[in-house]
């Protein structure tokens, strides 16, 4: 048995989809065996988001408290630590083990890279970094962005989401850095036994960003997608289905009408996302997925496949998602469909609803054979070296 620390994004950002990445790596690495700790501290960014008062800022007691609460009901809540660095206080059961439990760790897994905790802080043990954000972290690490550079190479072995990353099947390049496929893990018990699907085909997500586009081979590869949802708006009509989306469409202008005028159906993202289990049971209770993707993951065929879609599967519902080139590396069916154009899209849904029981049985099974915590991060341990 080792002792591995995962480092994540739990108490500054205390969401549906977050919390769970977290307890699907702390979950799937403590069926293996191993003794695990959930580790977060403010070192390298200081702000927490407030899902009660929809705002950031360097205040943490509700993402302390809500990280208790959710550990504790997954059987964790023994198991960790987070430093408020510019305070100096840590919180949680492993307060004031948190530096002993980085030196002593036989692995570090730091997921996106959203703390930074370089060797001399860990006693030079070992670390891996995953990468959940693919062709926009290899892009900036090929234009030489300092810091991104900085904190990959304070890790021993870097993962990605990107599956075709680093092979002929995507130009994304590779910033000189040996990229090893990975994908989200799912602890499979939390999401089987759904009961019923819904009638909705949902999603739940970010509807616009900016900042964050890249310039790659002289074009632009936009981070959002929005561009996408715009060129698939007369779905609900041309196929008769039902389309909700969870998404915060009224930061951009005219978008909600514009939505609903094409008969889709809107919800508030928070208040499915912002209990951990609401957004399970969200997930659970639609029909299946339908979803787009980032442009730069669509045009640049990363291999991406979200950790959400993942649940998704896991819960025996279908899932219709935008061609990243994830069907190189998974088995597409009944209840696995990419798409690149609205025909291809309608023409997967149909299939699903000409026999809904056969693609709800095949997503379950592409979640066990490809999304298992365990298979998955067996493998990661494996790369890693343990």
């Amino acid at each position: 048995m080792a002792r591995i620390v995962l480092a994540g994004y739990l108490v500054r950002n205390p969401l549906g989809g977050y919390t769970w990445q977290a307890a699907h790596y702390l979950l799937g690495l403590r069926a293996l065996g191993h003794d695990v700790w959930f580790y977060e501290d403010t070192g390298h960014f200081t702000l927490a988001y407030n899902p009660l008062t929809n705002d950031y800022g360097p205040r943490y007691e509700y993402g302390i408290a809500a990280t208790g609460d959710f550990l504790g009901r997954i059987g964790l809540g023994d198991r960790w630590v987070f430093v408020d660095a510019e305070r100096g206080v840590e919180h949680g059961p492993g307060a004031g083990r948190a530096a002993e439990l980085l030196r002593e760790a036989d692995l570090l897994i730091n997921v996106a890279g959203v703390n930074r905790i370089p060797p001399e802080r860990r006693a030079g043990r070992p670390a891996v970094y995953v990468d959940i954000d693919p062709a926009f972290t290899q892009i900036k690490a090929a234009e030489g962005d300092p810091l991104l550079r900085a904190i990959l190479d304070e890790h021993a072995h870097l993962f990605t989401f990107g599956e075709n990353i680093g092979t002929p099947r995507s130009p994304v390049p590779t910033g000189g850095y040996p990229w090893h496929p990975t994908r989200a893990p799912v602890a499979l018990g939390w999401w089987a036994d759904a009961g019923p699907p819904g009638t909705a085909y949902t999603t739940v997500g970010k509807w616009d960003a900016g900042g964050r586009d890249v310039m790659f081979q002289g074009e632009t590869f936009a981070w959002r997608k929005r561009t996408e949802w715009l060129r698939h708006l007369d779905l609900p009509s041309r196929t008769g289905l039902a389309f909700e989306i969870a998404m915060d469409v009224d930061g951009v202008p005219g978008d909600r009408v514009l939505l609903t005028s094409h008969g889709w159906q809107i919800v508030d993202p928070l208040a499915v996302s912002a209990d951990p289990w609401r957004y399970r049971d969200y997930l659970r209770g639609s029909r299946g997925e339908f979803t787009v993707a980032k442009d730069m993951n669509v045009r640049l065929q990363s291999g991406w496949f979200s950790d959400r879609a993942a649940c998704y599967l896991a819960a025996g519902r279908p899932v219709v998602e935008q061609d990243t080139g994830f069907g190189d590396v998974l088995p597409l069916g009944p209840g696995l469909h990419v798409f690149r154009t609205a025909d291809e899209a309608a023409t997967a849904l149909a299939a699903i609803e000409a026999d809904y029981g056969r693609a709800s049985t095949h997503a379950a099974e592409v979640a066990r054979e490809y999304f298992a915590a365990d298979r998955v991060l067996a493998e990661l341990l494996r790369v890693a070296g343990l």
